[in-house]
C-alpha cells in the first residue's frame, strides 16, 4: 500500500508505466509459483509391480469427491464405468455412471490431470470430462451423434430415483457407512428406473449433443447433498469448475517450488506431491458431520477429518503435512480425539466407515508425538495422551484385530515381546487372525517405537510414573535381537529362539507368522526410537556399518519368483533392503548415524533413480495414498524426518539446485544445493543461515523459522563431514525432543 502511495506522486505517465510494470512481475510471479500442476502426470505408477497401482485420481486436496475411471489398471483396455466417489482410499466406489447402456466399454484418448479427467470410447465416439469440487463432482459428455444415455448406478447396496425436475437422488450403503446423491442435468431428459436385488439404475436420455451432470455427496442426507451442490456448484459452468479446481491444485503445489533438476524428475516430485495431498479427507459438511465412530451426527466448528492409514503414512506423510500445512495436521489430530472419544478405541486404521482393524502398532502415537514437538498444539493432547495409552495397555496388539488385551498381550506385559509359535505349532489364542498370525518380530519392535513416543507425551504431561514404565517398554525391541546371528528374531514363550528359520524366508505364507510384509533383514533396523542402543548390541558402529552394508548386499537365495510369492510387499530389492514398503524408508539415512553420511547420500540417489520414474511402472511398490510419495518428497528435496516426534531433519542429497518452501506463517525455507546433478550427489559442505555446518542433520525450528540451508554438491564423498560421533543426529532412548525446539 505504501509504495503505491509514493507512486501516486509522480507524474501521470509514469505512474501509469510503473502499473503496468507492476502488474507484468506480479503476473509472470504468478505463472512461475503456479506452473507446478503441469508438472502432474497421475498416470505414473499405474501399472502395479505386484500389487495395488496408483488411480489417476482426480479430487481436490482432501476433499470428500474422488474420482477415476474402474478398471483393474491402464493396461486394461475398457473401462467398467466412472464412481461419483470413493468411501476411502483403495475401498469401495460409491456410485457410478456411464455413457450408452453402462456397459464396460473400450477407450481412447485419455487425459489425466489432479483436476480433470478426459476420454474418448472408441465406438460411440462419446468424450466423458470430470472435473471435481470438495464435496461435488461435475460430468460432462459429448455426443456425436446429438443424441445420447447414460447410466447412473449404485455401486453398493441401496437404491436411486428421479426427483422433481428431472433430478436422480439416491443413497447406499457399505461397512455402515451411508452415502448420499443428489445429481441434476443440463438439458431436459427422459429418465426410466429399474435395477435389480438390492442395487438399482437410472437410465437418463437427452436429445442434446452436449450433456452435464453436476452432483452433491453426503453422508449426512439426500438434502444435505442438495445444499452442498447448491453451495459448491451453484451454477452451470463446467470450465468455470475446471478452472478454480486447477487453481487450487497450483496454490497447494505451489507451496514447494523447485528449480534445477531434469524435466522427468520435476514430473517425479510434483506427482508425490499431489499424491501426498489426497489424505485425510474433509467430511464436514455445513457445520456438521456423520461419524461411523459412533453412528450419529454431530455439530462441530472445527472440520472432521478421516481416511488414514497410520501404519502406511507416520513415517513420511504426516512429517510432511505437519511441514505443509500445521493448521490442517492439527483438526486431522483433533479429529482422531473425537474419534477416540466416540468409540473407545484410538484408532490407527481411520477409514469414513469406522475404525478399521489393520496391520499392527499404536501409530497415532508418533502421530500425535512428532505434530507437538513441532509445534503443532491445537488439539487436546490430554485426551490424545489418554486414547494412545489405553491403546498400548489395555488393548490389544495383535495384529488386524480391535478391542480388549487378551493372554498374549498379558504375556507381552509380562515378558516385553510378543511370543512366537514353533513351526506346526497350533494357535492357542482363538483372537489371533489366522492369515496374519502373531507376527511376533514386528509387533515387538513396532509398539517398542509407539511407547517411547507414549513417554514423550507423558513427559510433556507430568506423568512421570507413565513416562518412566513407556520408556522402559521402548527397550523391549532388544529382547528379539539375536547377537549370534545380529537379527531381530522371533522367541518361543519360554524365551527359546524359534529353529529352524529362515530370516529371509521363514513363516508361514508371507512370513506372517513370524514377521509380515517384510521379513528379518528389514525389521533388524526398524528401531528408530534407539538407533544408538542398536548399534550397541551389535557390536559397535563399525560392526553395525559393516551390516548395514550387507543389508543392501545380501543375496535372496532363492528365485525372485519363489521370494515374491511370499513377500509380495517387500518389492524393489536390493539385496535385502525393499524399497518396495514403508519400514525401510528410513533405513538409507541410517549411515548419518554411523559416520558415514555419504553413503546415505550415494545410496538414496541410486535408490531414487532406480525405482521412482515417470512411467506406468514408477511406483516400487504400494503407493498407500501417499505414504511413498511422501518419501520422495523429501528425499528429494534432500531431508528426511528418520524418527518421527524428534523435531530434527537429516541431510540427504538433494536432487535440485533449490527448493523453496513456503512456510504457512509467511516464512519461507529455501534448499540451495550449489552444483547438484546426477554426478554430483555428495555433499561437500553445509550452511545454515550462513553458520558452517559439521553435522548433516537440522531442527524443525530452523525450518519453521524460515532460512536457508546452503548445500554444495560435487562428484566426490566427503568422508570427513558427519563422521564425528559428537555431531549425529539424536539417536537413543534418552533423546528429549523439546530439547530441539529451539
Amino acid at each position: 500500500m505504501s509504495f503505491f502511495r509514493r507512486a501516486s506522486s509522480r507524474t501521470k505517465s509514469f505512474s501509469t508505466g510503473r502499473a503496468i510494470l507492476i502488474l507484468l512481475f506480479l503476473s509472470w510471479l504468478s505463472v512461475a509459483a503456479f506452473a507446478q500442476v503441469e508438472y502432474v502426470d497421475p498416470s505414473i505408477g499405474n501399472i502395479g509391480i505386484l500389487l495395488e497401482p496408483t488411480r489417476p485420481a482426480v479430487y481436490l486436496p482432501n476433499s470428500m469427491v474422488r474420482f477415476y475411471p474402474i478398471r483393474k489398471d491402464a493396461t486394461d483396455d475398457k473401462i467398467a464405468s466412472f464412481p461419483l466417489t470413493i468411501s476411502s482410499h483403495r475401498q469401495p466406489e460409491l456410485f457410478s455412471i456411464m455413457p450408452g447402456d453402462g456397459s464396460a466399454a473400450a477407450y481412447d484418448q485419455e487425459i489425466t490431470t489432479p483436476y480433470y479427467y478426459s476420454v474418448r470410447f472408441d465406438d460411440s465416439l462419446v468424450r466423458t470430462e470430470f472435473t471435481p469440487t470438495e464435496r461435488c463432482g461435475y460430468f460432462r459428455f459429448t455426443f456425436p451423434k446429438g443424441r445420447g444415455s447414460v447410466v447412473v448406478e449404485n455401486r453398493q447396496e441401496g437404491s436411486l430415483q428421479k426427483a422433481d425436475k428431472g433430478a436422480v437422488i439416491g443413497q447406499e450403503s457399505v461397512d455402515g457407512l451411508t452415502a448420499y446423491v443428489y445429481g441434476e442435468f443440463s438439458a431436459p431428459t427422459e429418465v426410466s428406473s429399474g435395477g435389480s436385488g438390492k442395487k438399482s439404475r437410472v437410465t437418463v436420455t437427452a436429445g442434446v449433443k452436449m450433456l452435464e451432470f453436476r452432483y452433491g455427496i453426503s453422508f449426512i442426507s439426500v438434502d444435505q447433498a442438495e445444499k452442498n451442490l447448491r453451495r459448491e456448484i451453484p451454477d452451470w459452468g463446467f470450465d468455470r469448475v475446471k478452472d478454480a479446481a486447477k487453481a487450487r491444485w497450483n496454490e497447494t503445489l505451489g507451496r514447494i517450488a523447485v528449480e534445477g533438476g531434469t524435466e522427468a524428475q520435476r514430473r517425479i516430485f510434483y506427482t508425490a506431491l499431489y499424491r501426498s495431498s489426497e489424505r485425510m479427507i474433509n467430511i464436514s459438511e455445513d457445520g456438521q458431520y456423520y461419524s461411523a465412530f459412533d453412528h450419529k451426527v454431530h455439530r462441530d466448528a472445527r472440520p472432521f477429518y478421516v481416511d488414514n492409514w497410520l501404519w502406511d503414512t507416520f513415517r513420511a506423510l504426516e512429517p510432511l503435512q505437519t511441514l505443509l500445512n500445521p493448521d490442517v495436521q492439527a483438526d486431522k489430530l483433533q479429529s482422531y480425539v473425537r474419534m477416540y472419544e466416540q468409540s473407545g478405541i484410538m484408532p490407527t486404521f481411520a477409514l469414513a466407515q469406522g475404525n478399521y482393524a489393520c496391520m499392527n502398532g499404536n501409530h497415532s502415537a508418533p502421530f500425535f508425538a512428532d505434530a507437538w514437538f513441532k509445534g503443532v498444539r491445537n488439539f487436546d493432547l490430554a485426551t490424545a495422551y489418554e486414547g494412545i495409552r489405553k491403546r498400548s495397555l489395555e488393548d490389544t496388539l495383535l495384529p488386524w484385530r480391535l478391542g480388549p488385551k487378551g493372554p498374549l498381550d498379558d504375556f507381552y506385559n509380562a515378558h516385553g515381546y510378543m511370543p512366537a509359535l514353533r513351526p506346526g505349532e497350533k494357535e492357542t489364542d482363538p483372537h489371533v487372525h489366522p492369515f496374519e498370525k502373531r507376527q511376533p518380530v514386528p509387533v515387538t519392535l513396532e509398539n517398542s517405537l509407539d511407547d517411547w513416543e507414549i513417554a514423550q507425551i507423558a513427559r510433556e504431561l507430568k506423568k512421570t510414573e507413565d513416562e518412566k514404565l513407556f520408556l522402559g517398554r521402548a527397550a523391549n525391541y532388544r529382547n528379539l535381537f539375536r547377537a549370534d546371528k545380529e537379527l531381530m528374531w522371533p522367541k518361543d514363550a519360554e524365551g527359546k529362539w524359534i529353529e529352524p528359520l529362515d530370516p529371509k524366508f521363514g513363516g508361514g505364507m508371507g512370513g506372517r507368522d513370524y514377521y509380515d510384509e517384510n521379513n528379518g533383514y528389514t525389521y533388524t533396523w526398524d528401531v528408530a526410537q534407539d538407533f544408538d542402543g542398536l548399534f550397541t548390541i551389535m557390536g559397535g558402529t563399525k560392526k553395525a556399518k559393516e551390516n548395514l552394508d550387507q543389508l543392501f548386499r545380501e543375496p535372496l537365495d532363492r528365485s525372485k519368483y519363489e521370494f515374491q510369492a511370499k513377500f509380495p510387499d517387500s518389492t524393489s530389492m536390493v539385496g535385502q533392503f525393499s524399497m518396495g514398503n514403508e519400514p525401510s524408508f528410513a533405513i538409507p539415512y541410517i549411515y548419518n548415524r554411523l559416520g558415514a553420511p555419504w553413503k546415505t547420500q550415494k545410496r538414496i540417489r541410486m535408490l531414487l533413480e532406480t525405482f521412482f520414474r515417470d512411467t506406468l511402472h514408477g511406483i516400487p511398490g504400494d503407493e498407500d495414498g501417499g505414504g511413498m510419495s511422501a518419501f520422495v518428497v523429501f528425499s528429494m528435496l534432500g531431508i528426511y524426518p528418520v524418527t518421527p516426534g524428534i523435531p530434527t531433519y537429516d541431510v540427504g542429497s538433494p536432487v535440485f539446485e533449490k527448493a523453496t518452501i513456503h512456510l504457512k506463517n509467511g516464512k519461507d525455507f529455501v534448499i540451495v544445493a550449489h552444483g547438484a546433478s546426477r554426478e554430483n550427489k555428495y555433499v561437500q559442505s553445509i550452511r545454515l543461515n550462513g553458520q558452517m555446518l559439521n553435522q548433516v542433520w537440522f531442527r524443525h525450528a530452523d525450518v519453521a523459522n524460515g532460512g536457508t540451508l546452503e548445500i554444495t554438491m560435487g562428484n566426490t564423498p566427503n568422508v570427513e563431514l558427519g563422521a564425528d560421533p559428537k555431531t549425529f543426529p539424536p539417536d537413543s532412548l534418552a533423546t528429549k525432543p523439546e530439547e530441539y525446539l529451539r
